[in-house]
Formats: C-alpha cells, sequence, structure tokens
C-alpha cells in the first residue's frame, strides 16, 4: 500500500506532495518552509528518504536542498539543470525505491524547461500516478516562456510531444499531480478542476487533442505577463537556497516606521482592504494577508527593498512571513501587530479613503461633482482587459502602476479590477503618493449591471 499527501501551497497556486510506504517516503517539488513537509512526514510515521525536483522552479524558492540535508534524504534533481549544489542527477529511465514495492521512475518531459522530468509512482510494477510538475497540468500545460525568450517556441513543442509521451506510457487511469496550475503564473491557463487522470487530460487538455501547430499557436498566443520575481527564483534556486529563517523580525514602534517611510522603504499593511481604507498609516502599502500576498508584493517591491510588515495579530504576521519567505522575501526589516492607531504618533492622524461599487461609479458619471474631475483606472492585466472594459478607462496594469502612477491625469481616481483585492492594492499606492482616490471594490462582472459602456473589440485606452 501507497500513500500520497497533497500540500497546498495556495497562495502560490502551486502543490507539492508526499508520498510513500509504511516506513519511507519522497517529498516532491517541496517548498521553502520545509518544516510543513516534515510534519506529514511525522504525522505519517515515516522517514524522508528522497527528495525529487521536477525543474529548477521559476515562481517559488524551493526547500528541496535544506529538505534534504535535514533529513539526509537523496535529493534527485535533473542531470540537465545547471546548479551549483551537490544532489543525485536524474536521467530519463531512472528508477529509485521508495519503499517497498514502491518506485520512482524518472521522464524526461522537457517543456516548461528544457530539463523538466516528471516522476511515475509505480505500487508493484504498475504506474499510479504521476508528478508530472509543469509539464501536463489539468487542462493545460505549464508555460514555456520563463527560461530564454528565444527558447519560446521549441520549449512549447517540447511541451506538445511531453504531454504526448505522458499519454502513450501511462494508463488511464495513472492519476495526474501537477506541481503547477492552481492560480501559479507558472501554468499558461489555470487549471479546471481539482483532480485529473491520463485519460481525462487525453479527452480534453489542448496538447493532447490539437495538433503541435494549432497547439503552439494558441499557448503563444495566450502567455500572460510574468511576475517580475521570476527573475530571481532560478538564479536562487540553482545556486542552492539558503535555508529558511522564520523567527519573529524585530518590532517596530511609531518611531521607526515614520523613520522607515521617511527613508523610502516600504511599510505593508497586512489587513483586509475595508479596514485599511477606514484608517491606515500614510505612505503604507496594503497588501492583504488572506489575498495572494506572496505574487503581488513580489511582483510589485523592488528587489532587495526593505519591508516592514504591520498586522493585526502575530499569527496574521506569522503566516505573511511563511508565504513570502517562499519567494524569497526572507526576513522583514521590522514588524507591528496590532491596532493602527498605535502605528503613529500622537501627533499623526490615520488616513483613509473612499470604497464604492461600480454602481456608485455609474451614478457619479451620471451627476459628476462640481469641479471634479475623474479619472477611471483598471489596473487589470492586458488579458483580461481584452475582455472588456469601461469606455473612457485609461488602463495600467497593477503590476506597472507603481512606476507610472505619474501618467495619470489630475483628477480623482476610481479605480478597479476584476474583484477588489488589487483594487485596493492600487488604491494603496496611489493614496501613498498623495492622490485622491476611490477603490471600487467590486466584481467587474457589475459594471455592465450598473449602467456603465463597456466597450469590446477595438482599441484599448492607455494613458
Amino acid at each position: 500500500m501507497f500513500f500520497i499527501d497533497t500540500l497546498e501551497l495556495e497562495g502560490l497556486g502551486n502543490r507539492s506532495y508526499l508520498a510513500g510506504g509504511a516506513r519511507t517516503a519522497v517529498a516532491v517539488d517541496p517548498p521553502r518552509d520545509i518544516d510543513q513537509v516534515l510534519a506529514a512526514a511525522a504525522r505519517r510515521g515515516v522517514r524522508i528518504s528522497h527528495v525529487v525536483e521536477t525543474h529548477v522552479h521559476n515562481d517559488y524558492v524551493s526547500g528541496g536542498q535544506d529538505l534534504a540535508r535535514l533529513t539526509g534524504a537523496v535529493h534527485h534533481v535533473p542531470a540537465a539543470a545547471r546548479v551549483s549544489f551537490a544532489r543525485t542527477p536524474v536521467h530519463d529511465g531512472d528508477t529509485f525505491t521508495v519503499d517497498e514495492g514502491i518506485a520512482l521512475r524518472a521522464l524526461a518531459t522537457p517543456g516548461h524547461t528544457p530539463h523538466h522530468t516528471a516522476y511515475v509512482l509505480e505500487a508493484e510494477g504498475a504506474a499510479a500516478a504521476v508528478f508530472t510538475g509543469g509539464s501536463l497540468l489539468i487542462g493545460t500545460v505549464g508555460r514555456p516562456d520563463l527560461v530564454e525568450p528565444r527558447l519560446t517556441e521549441e520549449l512549447a513543442r517540447a511541451q506538445h510531444a511531453s504531454a504526448h509521451r505522458l499519454a502513450a506510457e501511462l494508463p488511464d487511469d495513472t492519476e495526474v499531480l501537477p506541481t503547477h496550475g492552481f492560480g501559479s503564473f507558472c501554468s499558461s491557463a489555470q487549471a479546471d478542476g481539482d483532480a485529473t487522470t491520463i485519460g481525462k487530460e487525453r479527452s480534453a487538455n489542448d496538447a493532447l487533442v490539437q495538433d503541435v501547430d494549432a497547439f503552439v499557436a494558441a499557448l503563444l498566443a495566450g502567455l500572460d505577463d510574468v511576475p517580475a520575481y521570476y527573475a530571481h527564483m532560478g538564479p536562487t534556486n540553482a545556486a542552492g537556497p539558503a535555508p529558511v529563517d522564520l523567527t519573529a523580525p524585530p518590532v517596530a514602534d511609531a518611531a521607526e516606521i515614520a523613520a522607515r517611510l521617511a527613508a523610502g522603504e516600504w511599510v505593508v499593511d497586512l489587513r483586509n482592504r475595508i479596514a485599511f481604507a477606514r484608517g491606515h498609516v500614510a505612505g503604507s502599502f496594503n497588501f492583504e494577508a488572506e489575498g495572494k500576498l506572496a505574487t503581488y508584493l513580489a511582483w510589485l517591491i523592488p528587489w532587495g527593498r526593505p519591508v516592514t510588515l504591520l498586522a493585526e495579530s502575530p499569527g496574521q504576521l506569522a503566516r505573511a512571513q511563511r508565504e513570502l519567505a517562499r519567494v524569497g522575501i526572507d526576513r522583514p526589516a521590522a514588524a507591528a501587530t496590532g491596532d493602527p492607531a498605535e502605528w503613529i504618533s500622537a501627533h499623526e492622524e490615520l488616513r483613509s479613503f473612499p470604497r464604492a461599487t461600480f454602481a456608485d461609479l455609474a451614478a457619479q458619471a451620471q451627476a459628476p461633482a462640481p469641479g471634479e474631475d475623474r479619472i477611471v483606472l483598471d489596473v487589470r492585466r492586458d488579458s483580461e482587459r481584452a475582455g472588456g472594459w469601461v469606455e473612457g478607462s485609461v488602463h495600467i496594469p497593477i503590476h506597472q502602476l507603481h512606476r507610472r502612477q505619474g501618467e495619470l491625469p489630475a483628477g480623482v481616481v476610481w479605480v478597479h479590477c476584476a474583484g477588489g483585492m488589487r483594487a485596493g492594492i492600487a488604491a494603496s499606492l496611489l493614496d501613498a503618493a498623495g492622490r485622491d482616490v476611490v477603490a471600487v471594490d467590486d466584481s467587474f462582472d457589475a459594471a455592465r449591471g450598473a449602467g456603465l459602456p463597456i466597450v469590446t473589440g477595438t482599441r484599448s485606452q492607455s494613458c
């Protein structure tokens, strides 16, 4: 008998796995915070004997090297991956025993990266599951454009071939267990569903139902923006990440928070966007702890800039620190918890800005306030805006706003996204810059119903 435990990394849209038998187990694509992998092994009462990487990751810092060091496990990395640390190179067809009657077999599946490798879990000699990393995902494949632009089309074609190899060599009932596809920008599209098999993918995955030319054309046309911090993940993983440090950061009082803001450092308020809009430290930015904190903070912050975290509780702070460590923001410079009134000095006041709905925006458009210039700012990505936008709105994607906000004309900025979270981030950036802002905290689906004119099929307006 074998087991497979899934470790969800919801903030990054990824999964890691622990699989094994009665005594020993293998960890697949472990995250930076390896304590959760160790806890999963402890619950099973097994020793981690092997750690495997499907590829050198571009979207998070791997915990593989540290986990192997602490457990004494063999660390398997694809042989063609260029890394600077000691590891056991894996070649196509290599097989190793995980526990009695349980083995892993390596299958070269280039495409997401040139060296990408999947691992087939075999129980008593029969394929039971395949850890596909960033190759075959649920309904899609991993994106091929994260390594080198000149290789993108070549890797897209390799993705098609790798998907067909998996489908040809594995039985239909083989469970497909990808690392990406649950919100990660490493996926070329988002997963439709939570579980799948080779048989299901054979009939539904574009890589398996389209010919190679049609597949590659559609894949390349649909590629979305790449988070800026991805440029740092691959080199960090290739060099061998340092062990993670999740001890509490130094405590910051009001004077230190003010000093760090004055020095140009980032002070990040982790509370929800409703609380932040109601009252916050002037100059601070709002990245909700319960949103995609790691993805958007790591995407927007100048790499290496010190960050101070403001949280409503020690638990919220610890969870955020853990999530940020997964993307290489290792140590907050300082932190504070509690009530925001405690984060400012006695002579200061908390700042605030209004929130609104698309219905409010429509009402304001019909009866504008005297003397008020209104700008509607859309911070969705290009791919989202292509489906339609509010007539007359200007467009700056959220990941470009920090360096482009000077392009916005004077006036009150009504900022929206697709659901409210990114509008909250954008509103905080603009508010910190001294702009009058209204955060449209609403689903974009409500814009048309509110009576706002929606434009589709023509050239989008940008600043």
